[in-house]
């Protein structure tokens, strides 16, 4: 498992981001998933995230190169910050208080900090 204590905490910020996800009912916004009504979207939603982390933590404990594994999750928490500016206007979007830019925008942060740092 990597000791960059950066990485972490930009690992713990996604998964608190999908979290504060479920009361933005990010759903709306996704392609695919803002088809469905409400409940149906809620629930897929969720269930998508089980094998989700169910792989993020396999790689992060089991995985025999976690350096490759933390550059290209490095990488993804940059891409997702920029997906949630590229999204900002859409009329679905629910991330617009302090506590869920601090959350998106720190994760996105920490992989930037953690590529330089490697």
């Amino acid at each position: 498992m990597t000791d960059s204590m950066v990485f972490l905490i930009g690992v713990s910020l996604i998964v608190l981001h999908e979290m504060d996800a479920i009361r933005c009912q990010e759903w709306r916004i996704l392609p695919g998933l803002s088809l469905l009504n409400d409940k149906s979207g809620q629930i897929v939603f969720l269930l998508i995230h089980l094998p989700i982390f169910y792989w993020l933590f396999w790689q992060l404990t089991n995985s025999p190169n976690t350096e490759t594994f933390r550059v290209g999750f490095d990488i993804f928490l940059i891409f997702h910050l920029g997906l949630h500016i590229l999204f900002l206007k859409h009329k679905n979007n629910k991330f617009k208080d302090w506590i869920s830019w601090i959350i998106i925008a720190g994760a996105g942060m920490c992989g930037s900090f953690d590529l330089i740092i490697m």
